[in-house]
This record gives structure tokens, sequence and C-alpha cells, in this order.
């Protein structure tokens, strides 16, 4: 099969089937086997009865129905498990991605190689108050991830199927799957710029706390890209920097009170300077660090994923 389109959604009955017949009139335009992946994620309107009757009327349809609302990733995680296809497209159920990016997305990943390819909505139809804080999350998950992408959250993006069977998304995980594949070895990443449709149907779900969380989901997926095989390399070696600062202003404390009695010198008590309490806390913090460095070693080491790693090839 050559393409799975994989669709989370949460109450999107009025667009889904006006969304699958134009996947289906641009797969049949050009030539490719395809299905389509329908996840509702809990949706509280006639969403499934809606996926029930276009499966009926269409046999390239797939669906799937949670029992509650779990989230974008889980429904993803999902989905990626259903698909067959050589090369899984993700989009939003809400017509604001055009199927029409498809044929040129494929071929991006069929012919050029590409593991991602992310759509890049350079042209908006949303407000300036989700403009604004969008642009400034794609910078700080540019500077934290090194990879240079212009739309981490854009729903329509492009993966050698590969990429997709060897990667887990949870939490809220979805925005930064390109993260979580570099982590995993695939690093031809790139982006095309794709176009962005003003939502014809219903009402956005998500809202600005998105930002927030989506700051410490970068937070814990850059940890865990570097660290999560090593977490004493972090903890260890933090912990032991903060132990030594502290020792060191211990150790200077001493020396000058050392150096006041020599000289005759009346010295106040050490316990009387506020440096002493910063450098037991500096002290106490690094080994506490340098403890849970430990603990997450040995946590680690009994994973029974720990030896887990990609093979590209094998002779």
């Amino acid at each position: 099969m050559n393409i799975s389109v994989v669709i989370p959604l949460l109450n999107e009955a009025e667009s889904l089937p006006e969304l699958c017949d134009w996947i289906s009139e641009v797969m049949t335009v050009n030539q490719f086997s395809y299905e389509i992946c329908l996840i509702d994620d809990g949706s509280t309107d006639e969403s499934w009865a809606v996926i029930e009757k276009l499966a009926s009327q269409n046999p390239n349809i797939r669906g799937a129905k949670f029992r509650r609302n779990y989230g974008k990733s889980a429904a993803l995680n999902l989905a990626f498990e259903m698909a067959k296809g050589d090369v899984v497209i993700t989009m939003d159920a809400d017509l604001q991605d055009s199927p029409d990016e498809i044929p040129e997305l494929y071929r991006m990943i069929t012919k050029d190689g590409c593991d991602i390819v992310s759509g890049w909505k350079k042209k908006r139809y949303d407000p300036i108050s989700k403009t604004i804080p969008t642009k400034l999350f794609n910078w700080a998950a540019r500077k934290m991830s090194g990879i240079y992408l212009h739309d981490f959250n854009c729903g329509l993006k492009a993966y050698k199927s590969e990429v997709v069977k060897n990667i887990e998304v949870y939490g809220e995980m979805h925005r930064y799957i390109p993260v979580i594949a570099k982590s995993a070895g695939f690093t031809k990443i790139t982006e095309k710029e794709v176009e962005h449709r003003a939502r014809k149907y219903g009402v956005t779900k998500f809202g600005m706390s998105r930002f927030i969380r989506g700051f410490l989901d970068l937070l814990t997926i850059s940890f865990i890209g570097k660290f999560a095989k090593r977490p004493m390399h972090f903890f260890g070696g933090l912990g032991t920097l903060i132990f030594f600062l502290g020792f060191i202003a211990v150790i200077w404390l001493g020396v000058q009170k050392w150096l006041f009695l020599t000289r005759g010198i009346g010295a106040p008590l050490i316990t009387d300077s506020p440096f002493f309490y910063i450098a037991i806390m500096s002290m106490i913090i690094g080994t506490q660090l340098f403890l849970a460095g430990y603990i997450a070693e040995l946590v680690s080491r009994n994973s029974p994923t720990r030896n887990h790693y990609l093979v590209e090839k094998m002779l």
C-alpha cells in the first residue's frame, strides 16, 4: 500500500464526509493505493456514526474510537500502529489542511529520501493571539531541539513507515515527533510550505494552555533524548559541580577565619555569615542530585529497553 492517511479527531462530524471525499479524489487521480485511518478521540457528537457510515461506503476507510478523550498523542500512537502504508501522512480533520498536498509529500518521502516532511503554514488564517505565541513556541523548539522547522505544530506531516513504527507518542508529545524521531536516528527531516485554510466547521479544540504544556513537554523530550540511557551524566555532573562549589565556599570561610585569628583580628563566627548557609545548602543539594542520578542509573540499567537500539542495516 502506498499511503496511509492518519486523521485524529474530536467532534468533527460535519467536516469528515467532505474531507474523506477530497482525500479519495486525490488518491484516485494520482493512482495511489491508500487507506484512511480515522481515530475518534472520545467525541461527544455524531463523529463515530459518520465514520461508520463512511467506512461502509468506502473499503479504504478504517476507524477506531476511544471510550473517552485521551488526547491527540494517544490517537496518533494508535493510528501509527494501525497504518499499513509505505508513507504515513497525518492531517487534522477540520479541513484546514489540504489533501492536495499529499502527492508532493509522498514524492519527497519516496523520491527525495526524506524520513519526515513537516508542513509549514507560512500564511495562516489564525488570530494574532494564536500566531504570536506560536512563533515564540517554534523559536524555542528550534533552539532546544536543533531541528530548524518553522512550524512544529502543523498537523500535516509525512513520515516514512519505518519512522512511525519505531517511535512511541504519548502525553502531549505529538508536537515533537520530529524530535523523538531524530533521537531514534531518523535525521533526514525537512519541511514543505503548505496551504492553510480557514476553518469551515466547528471551533478549535485547543486553547492557550497548550503553549505552556508544549514548553514543558519540550524540556521533557529534550532531556529524555539526551540522558534517558545515562541519567548519571546529568544529575551526577550537576550535583558534583554544586557540591564542589559549596565545599570550596566552606573551605574559604574556614581559611578566612584562621587568617583573622593568626593576625589577632577579631573574627565573627562562621555561622554568622549567610554564605555559610548557602555553602551548606549547596553541598546538600549537590549530594541529593548525585544520589538522584545514581538511583536513576540503577533504574535505567534494569529497564527492559536499556539495550534497545534501531539497526538500520546488517550483513
